[in-house]
This record gives C-alpha cells, sequence and structure tokens, in this order.
C-alpha cells in the first residue's frame, strides 16, 4: 500500500484477503485517564460517568462530558440496575462435604391446602449426611422466630450443627440474623434461581409431597400435623433409603454412633410406633 499508494480495502481485494484480518485494533487513547476511571469504580461502585467526572476534575483531569462518556462506555462500567429487594447473603465458601451427623443440615419451606382451600406452610428440616428428617412443622403462618425456636429444640435433641442450608428468598428476617450470630451457626444461602444448591432437600421435598401431600386431603390443622408424624416416623424408621444402601436414615445414624463410640444406646432397635399412646389416630 505504501508503495503503490493504494487503499486498503483495495489492496485487500487485489489479495482476496478480507481487511478485517489484517487491520490492526486501535490503541486505546488515554490509558492513565482509563485506569484511573478504573480504580476509582472499583472503589465506588454506584458511581456513574458524571461523578466520576467530578473526581477526575478534583486530580485536575477536566474533560468533555462526550469524551468521559464514550471512555466510560468502553472501558464497560456501567452501573448495573438493582431488581427487587436486599438479600441476606451469609457464606458463599464452597460447602464443605459433612463428615458426620448434625454438621450439616437443611431447611426449606412447602406449602399446601386443607380441603376448605385455606394454606398452610411446612418447614423441613434433614440432617445432610444420614438423611434423616428432623423436623415436619406446620402452621397456617411460620415466622422467623418460630423458625428460631424450633431449631433450639432441635439442636437440644441432635445438637448443634456447623452449617446450615437454605434458599435465599426466605429465612433473612431480623430474628433468624440474630438467632445465627448468638448460636455461632454458619449459615449458607444458596443463590437465587440455584435450588440445585440445596438439592438434598429439594429431593426429600419431592418425596414428601408426591407419597403424602398429593394423596391426602387434611381437614384442618390437627389433621395434617398427624399425618405429617405419622410419615416422618415411617421415613426415618421404615423406608429403605438408596443413598445409605437401603438402609433406613435412623439405622444409618444408629451405625454410625456405635462405630463413634458416641451413644450408648446406639444398638437399640426402633420399636413400632404406639399411635393411640401417642396421641396420634390413623
Amino acid at each position: 500500500m505504501a508503495t503503490h499508494a493504494i487503499s486498503q480495502r483495495r489492496a485487500g481485494r487485489l489479495a482476496s484477503v478480507d481487511p478485517k484480518t489484517v487491520r490492526r485494533e486501535r490503541v486505546p487513547d488515554c490509558p492513565k485517564i482509563r485506569e484511573r476511571m478504573r480504580e476509582i469504580a472499583n472503589e465506588r461502585r454506584r458511581f456513574g460517568y458524571r461523578r466520576i467526572g467530578v473526581m477526575l476534575a478534583r486530580e485536575g483531569i477536566i474533560m468533555n462530558h462526550k469524551k468521559l462518556r464514550r471512555l466510560y462506555r468502553e472501558e464497560g462500567l456501567a452501573v448495573r440496575r438493582r431488581r427487587g429487594r436486599k438479600r441476606a447473603m451469609g457464606t458463599r465458601q464452597p460447602l464443605p462435604l459433612p463428615a458426620r451427623p448434625s454438621q450439616r443440615w437443611s431447611l426449606d419451606f412447602l406449602s399446601d391446602v386443607f380441603g376448605p382451600g385455606r394454606r398452610f406452610r411446612i418447614l423441613t428440616v434433614i440432617d445432610d449426611f444420614t438423611r434423616e428428617c428432623l423436623g415436619l412443622i406446620a402452621d397456617t403462618s411460620i415466622s422467623g422466630r418460630r423458625v428460631a425456636r424450633e431449631l433450639d429444640a432441635l439442636i437440644r435433641l441432635y445438637g448443634k450443627p456447623t452449617a446450615i442450608v437454605s434458599d435465599n428468598a426466605e429465612l433473612t428476617s431480623r430474628a433468624m440474623l440474630e438467632w445465627q450470630n448468638e448460636n455461632g451457626v454458619g449459615w449458607h444461602y444458596i443463590a437465587p434461581g440455584k435450588p440445585t444448591q440445596n438439592a438434598l432437600i429439594e429431593s426429600f421435598n419431592g418425596r414428601l409431597r408426591d407419597e403424602l401431600l398429593n394423596e391426602e386431603v387434611f381437614d384442618n390443622l390437627t389433621h395434617a400435623r398427624q399425618a405429617l408424624s405419622r410419615w416422618r416416623y415411617d421415613y426415618n424408621n421404615s423406608r429403605p433409603h438408596s443413598a445409605l444402601a437401603g438402609l433406613t436414615p435412623a439405622a444409618a445414624r444408629r451405625a454410625l454412633e456405635l462405630l463413634d463410640g458416641s451413644a450408648p444406646g446406639a444398638l437399640a432397635k426402633p420399636q413400632p410406633m404406639k399411635y393411640i399412646a401417642a396421641g396420634l389416630s390413623f
């Protein structure tokens, strides 16, 4: 091109070469200003190009607002719009696999209706290691303070877990945050829209809905609580679990406690539940 004084486009046609493959990318102008803009944007993530321009002007870097906006856009520093309310983040570190019972629990909520059409909620709690259902709490409304009281009761029975996994959209009230701080239990919120990060409780909820909630119509809250209690007992003590090589969750817990030597009654076999004595009905 320099020898024959022809354009780049014509030279590309003569050589049967696409000009886009031989053109050099333009070197970004104002590299120092761009670097300083990135530094300010990292420090103040909610600043737009106008505020960044003010910060640069304080340092003696003054430019046309159109050039400032062009540099801001080319650097990809546009402020992202926030959607929805602020969520509690919890820890975002990878979850370690539980190595013993009561090391990690999972929590979630289910919803169902009575025969007359009124809705109620079910708080499900499982042990991620033994797959044991620790609690099925049903009520028309379950507040954060209620969840905290139920967790305290479960801790008295099974011991304090190292971590609890739950959905990002729930269990983020002030009462729950205070409970986490007071008890020193690590709380892991899964990423929004990623239920597979809490796959164990999702699988459990699917079994509960398929085997009980979709099979029975509850007349009232008492009826629902009795049915949930019977199903939980059957799930823990009679129903074989494929992830436990056919053992029940309760049998798996007893075997592990016997191996660790931490349970004096680890060899005790589960006794058939007497529903009448327990105040339950078929």
